[in-house]
């Protein structure tokens, strides 16, 4: 199969006509029929099930997809890294992180780089997990940071940091004078709890039926930097990445938190295309900071 016969299947699976796919492609509707034909006849089965002038990929057309789709990831990279070099030929470093690490060690790092480099210019922005992976491998971003992120066969990845989840609370309050804080300990305190969909929460979540003791929280919410505005305004207290319980210098006791529940530190980016002078830097920069801030580094 050629680029451009993927292409054509991307396009019609995603669009379930032949004449909007035609649309998408430059192409005259007759070609892109012709195109599927062609093709069914080639690889021997059928691709597509024709229902109502629709058509409903097969579970063949649908394997080759998904197979196919870092394909066309990574040429969305590399056409996004071509559009930066041809608008900027002097440095520039588009960057995407989630809040742990874009609200802290991210922008201390970026502000080193800045130092030695003023005629650096950035673009960075903080967004949720999957939002950063999407625009890594589309091109929008040539380096990614987020914790924990599960392996992706479209992106190469490299470890920054491997901490722990740490308990936060007021220094005044009960627990601030305890040296290991356990599931067991948090039942007579309102809990501050990462919402169960996101990796962090079910991960906590798991440590607490580990632990054998009942998980209830008295407040939900996505973001663990949220959790810890939360726990400083007296809410209750919270389990979250050392990240965001560090970010801001807020007053608040951090304590280790067993069992360890894992939040490990990556930068990521855009499989088979080489890393730039300048975020190879920037990486040099994130790891000698986790070197030195207690929460483990990472080779």
């Amino acid at each position: 199969m050629t680029l451009r016969q993927l292409e054509i299947l991307r396009a019609v699976i995603r669009h379930q006509t032949t004449m909007a796919a035609a649309r998408l492609l430059g192409m005259s509707q007759p070609a892109v029929s012709n195109a599927v034909k062609q093709l069914e006849a080639q690889l021997g089965f059928p691709l597509f099930e024709r229902v109502n002038n629709r058509l409903f990929p097969t579970e063949a057309a649908r394997v080759i997809h998904a197979e196919s789709e870092p394909l066309f990831a990574q040429h969305a990279a590399l056409e996004a890294r071509l559009r930066a070099l041809r608008q900027d030929k002097r440095g520039r470093l588009r960057l995407l992180s989630t809040p742990p690490l874009g609200h802290g060690v991210v922008p201390r790092a970026m502000r080193r780089m800045l130092a030695r480099q003023p005629g650096l210019r950035i673009t960075f922005d903080v967004r949720r997990l999957d939002e950063v992976v999407e625009g890594v491998e589309g091109g929008d971003a040539e380096l990614g940071f987020g914790l924990s992120l599960e392996e992706r066969p479209g992106l190469s990845t490299r470890l920054l940091a491997e901490a722990r989840m740490v308990c936060v609370c007021p220094p005044d309050h009960p627990l601030a004078r305890e040296s290991l804080v356990t599931p067991g300990l948090l039942r007579a305190w309102p809990l501050i709890a990462l919402e169960g969909g996101t990796r962090m929460g079910r991960a906590v979540r798991a440590a607490f039926q580990g632990a054998r003791e009942p998980f209830s929280a008295a407040v939900e919410v996505r973001y663990a930097d949220t959790a810890c505005a939360m726990a400083e305004a007296g809410v209750g207290v919270a389990v979250v990445d050392p990240f965001s319980a560090r970010s801001r210098h807020r007053p608040l006791a951090v304590l280790p938190f067993e069992p360890a529940v894992p939040a490990r530190a990556l930068a990521f980016w855009a499989v088979g295309l080489p890393l730039s002078q300048t975020a190879q830097g920037l990486l040099q920069e994130l790891h000698a900071m986790l070197g030195n801030t207690g929460d483990g580094a990472a080779g």
